[in-house]
């Protein structure tokens, strides 16, 4: 009868914000994938993200890892919250989406 919520509660990815990625960095093995576009990269980005832009993250999915933890960041959250519901999809089970995003990010930047 409610098979409907818990599928919906399943299907979607937890969320931290960005001072809690970077107190979590040193400790994890994880990658994160910063979805903003190559220009947007260019102005600054977490030292090892990798950068796969959402317009193109359906086509280029299959470039990154699967079975490490993945932290998704934008420029302030909402492109990130999409694109971990789309890696969700293609089966990434460890997602997590940065709120706030670089716009809030304090750590490090290359």
């Amino acid at each position: 009868m409610f098979g409907w919520l818990f599928k919906s509660r399943a299907n979607k990815s937890s969320s931290i914000t960005a001072q809690q990625l970077e107190a979590l960095l040193p400790l994890q093995d994880a990658v994160i994938v910063d979805v903003r576009e190559p220009s947007e990269y260019a102005q600054g980005h977490i030292p090892s993200a990798l950068n796969r832009p959402l317009s193109r993250l359906a086509a280029k999915v299959s470039g990154i890892p699967q079975g490490k933890k993945l932290y998704v960041i934008c420029q302030s959250g909402v492109r990130s919250a999409r694109a971990a519901g789309l890696l969700r999809r293609h089966g990434y089970a460890d997602v997590v989406n940065v709120r706030g995003g670089m716009s809030r990010w304090t750590g490090p930047r290359k």
